[in-house]
C-alpha cells in the first residue's frame, strides 16, 4: 500500500472516534461515524501544530476517542487466524494490545500527513438494506487533497457494548486480512509470545 494508502488508512480509524459520554449502544453504525467525523477533522486541522510538534498528545487523543468503539479482542482473533485456536484468552488480549499501540502509532502519523490539507471531506454513504447484527457495512468516500476520491468501508458488529468496528477496508483492502497474512505464519513458526514481545519491541516489521 503507498503513501496516500497509509494516510487514508489512519482517516478511518481515527474518525472512528467519539464522545465517551455517547450512548453507542442506541446509535447505528453510520451515525457513530458521521457524529464522529466533524469532531476528529476540527481537533486536528484546528490543532494541527500542537500535534505535530507533539505526537504523543496526538496518540493520546486516537486512543481515548478510538478504542471504545473498536472490538479489539475480535479483531485480534480474526487477524491471528488458525494460529490463535488454543491460545489462551489473556494472550490475546496481550496480542491485541500490541497491535492496538502499533495501529495508534501509525494511524497518528498518518493523520497528521493528511490533516496537512484543509480540504479533507468524508461523506458518508447511505446504508445498503437493513442493520445485520453479524456484519453491517458503512461506506465512506474520502475527497484526495489533489482530486477523485477514496472508498473507504467499516466493518461492524453488533456486541454487548453496541455497534462496535472490528475492520476497515481501503481501497478493498483489509486490514484485518494485511495484518493476518503477515502475522499468522508468524505464529505458526515462532509462537505467540514471540510474536507479543517482537511487536512491543518494534522488531516486527508490518507492511500495511
Amino acid at each position: 500500500m503507498n503513501l496516500l494508502s497509509k494516510a487514508l488508512l489512519s482517516v478511518p480509524v481515527c474518525i472512528l472516534s467519539f464522545n465517551l459520554q455517547a450512548d453507542t449502544a442506541a446509535k447505528d453504525p453510520a451515525s457513530l461515524i458521521e457524529g464522529s467525523i466533524s469532531n476528529i477533522f476540527t481537533q486536528v486541522i484546528e490543532n494541527y501544530e500542537h500535534y505535530k510538534s507533539d505526537p504523543a498528545a496526538l496518540q493520546t487523543l486516537v486512543r481515548t476517542d478510538l478504542i471504545p468503539l473498536l472490538d479489539v479482542p475480535y479483531s485480534a482473533r480474526l487477524i491471528l487466524g488458525r494460529a490463535g485456536r488454543g491460545i489462551p484468552r489473556e494472550k490475546v488480549d496481550a496480542f491485541a494490545e500490541a497491535v492496538v499501540n502499533l495501529l495508534i502509532d501509525r494511524y497518528s502519523q498518518g493523520l497528521l500527513h493528511f490533516s496537512e490539507s484543509e480540504s479533507v471531506k468524508v461523506t458518508v454513504l447511505p446504508q445498503r438494506g437493513a442493520l445485520n447484527e453479524k456484519l453491517t457495512r458503512v461506506r465512506t468516500r474520502v475527497s484526495l487533497p489533489k482530486g477523485g476520491e477514496a472508498p473507504i468501508d467499516y466493518a461492524f458488529h453488533k456486541t454487548a457494548n453496541g455497534w462496535q468496528a472490528f475492520d476497515v477496508i481501503v481501497e478493498g483492502i483489509s486490514y484485518v486480512t494485511t495484518f493476518r497474512n503477515q502475522i499468522m505464519p508468524e505464529v505458526q513458526a515462532n509462537g505467540i509470545d514471540s510474536v507479543i514481545a517482537r511487536l512491543n519491541a518494534g522488531d516486527l516489521e508490518l507492511t500495511d
